[in-house]
């Protein structure tokens, strides 16, 4: 759903990636430290020897800070935005924080000089003053990071790219909010959660998923007690991409494609996985322990490739790793489960499954049914749409909001901005960046451990007991 496109192909050599893809995949085998190597193409012969009991997670680093745990904004008229990328999705991105009152995007950031100027000319059409505009070279954003008058950062460029950007404006004193996944590495994550808490600033996997109409509906409801105690629940990133990601012109550079040729695991959990942790209050009275990931052959992209790509096309080049469909099971500390899927690689019409079960009945998403007693009975699915006095307050105040996806875009723009404009805490917080992102090295190397599971960190360090608000907020009084 994030498509984060934003590098130019440039300086193309005869094998048709560029000098800047080349740097980019040294770039992740090199990145910060915790021994990539056995994210490659590579074997790991101690990954691929007999399962084993639950590996641990590396012992929690010392907190250098104290909890982002309900710290709220500082207070401000007006919100003044810098956006990094200004592809598919920054390019879109930016209509939505125009549209939000109370915001000011002042700077703009992208190395396609074309782009930026595209996304310039909706600021002033929006009557707004220019913004400023970073375009020279892939680390021009740090010169942008570094102006005084930002106060949040937005990033929507190619995945690699998101951790040193997060990192790089929270070191400059900017809140800063991250398209999926929000880094590739459990090292990373943890760097980030301690960063956010040592500087004071907020850092945020920005998931439109989890302010969807149906989302934030099935999550009162749950709060509410309607599927009784929680017991199960699944979401999914099931979206056919191969089309996209053997197009030149929509992804500038494979970027994405080549992902394929390094993990093995679930490449973008958050759509499925932050709803689910929404429903079941994760970090605010249950926390996620740990994961156990099966992965299918790799096999879509190498059939599409024969199909319909030409012999001297650089995709032939590349070797495609497992898997096609990845299915996670994650454990919560109190013995719930959920399934997570990824698969962009086989035909399949797009669904995030989306299902939430509990003692007192089940609802599923693609397409939307509920079951609940004593409302239903007979085995017979009822009809989701008469539950909706059941919408969240944003949804019943923005019946049509603007934007792509089904305007949870624009309801997950606006929410932040309102939290950052009257001082409010913010909906989710860096704990929660890192526990839905933390199945993207977690499943690889649980299917490299034949399924062994893997402890998902305690990134809050045993904050999670506490029970705290989230994405089921109640209105404020705007003041």
């Amino acid at each position: 759903m994030h498509d984060n496109d934003n590098q130019p192909l440039d300086e193309t050599g005869p094998d048709g990636h560029s000098r800047r893809d080349v740097l980019r995949t040294a770039g992740v085998a090199g990145a910060a430290g915790i021994g990539l190597a056995a994210f490659g193409s590579g074997t790991s012969h101690a990954a691929e020897q007999a399962p084993v009991p639950v590996q641990a997670a590396a012992q929690a680093p010392a907190r250098q800070g104290r909890t982002m745990v309900g710290v709220p904004f500082e207070r401000r008229s007006t919100v003044r935005v810098g956006i990094i990328g200004l592809g598919n999705r920054g390019g879109s991105m930016i209509d939505l924080f125009l549209a939000v009152p109370g915001v000011q995007v002042v700077a703009l950031c992208d190395p396609v000089k074309d782009k930026t100027a595209k996304a310039a000319a909706k600021v002033t059409a929006a009557g707004q003053p220019a913004p400023a505009t970073y375009t020279k070279g892939d680390h021009d954003f740090e010169n942008l990071c570094k102006r005084g008058d930002i106060d949040f950062v937005y990033a929507a460029t190619p995945w690699d790219w998101h951790f040193e950007m997060a990192k790089t404006a929270m070191l400059n004193g900017k809140h800063v909010g991250v398209e999926c996944p929000i880094a590739l590495q459990l090292d990373q994550l943890w760097e980030l959660v301690n960063l956010s808490e040592r500087t004071r600033r907020h850092c945020m996997q920005l998931e439109n998923c989890c302010y969807g109409r149906n989302e934030m509906r099935v999550l009162r409801m749950a709060h509410a007690g309607k599927f009784g105690q929680l017991l199960h629940g699944a979401g999914a990133y099931n979206h056919d991409l191969r089309g996209l990601m053997f197009d030149p012109d929509y992804y500038e550079g494979p970027w994405r494609r080549l992902w394929h040729t390094r993990l093995r695991g679930d490449l973008y959990p958050n759509h499925g996985f932050g709803p689910v942790a929404n429903y079941m209050d994760i970090n605010r009275g249950d926390r996620a322990t740990h994961i156990s990931s099966f992965g299918t052959p790799s096999l879509g992209l190498a059939e599409y490739r024969e199909a319909n790509m030409p012999k001297d096309d650089p995709s032939w080049k590349e070797s495609y790793i497992e898997s096609d469909r990845t299915i996670s099971l994650v454990q919560t500390a109190k013995g719930r489960v959920i399934r997570l899927e990824h698969d962009v690689s086989t035909p399949h019409p797009y669904s995030r499954i989306n299902q939430l079960g509990g003692t007192k009945g089940v609802f599923e998403d693609y397409p939307e049914r509920i079951y609940i007693e004593p409302d239903h009975t007979n085995d017979a699915w009822g009809d989701f749409a008469k539950y909706a006095d059941w919408d969240h307050w944003l949804w019943k105040e923005h019946a049509n909001p603007p934007g792509g996806h089904g305007g949870m875009d624009y309801i997950m723009v606006y929410r932040l901005m309102q939290t950052m404009r009257l001082g409010l805490v913010p909906d989710f917080d860096v704990y929660d960046a890192a526990t839905w992102t933390s199945p993207v090295p977690l499943s690889h190397l649980s299917i490299k451990a034949k399924g062994a599971p893997q402890q998902i960190p305690d990134f809050t360090r045993g904050e999670w007991r506490e029970k705290r608000g989230g994405v089921d907020s109640e209105k404020p009084a705007e003041e």
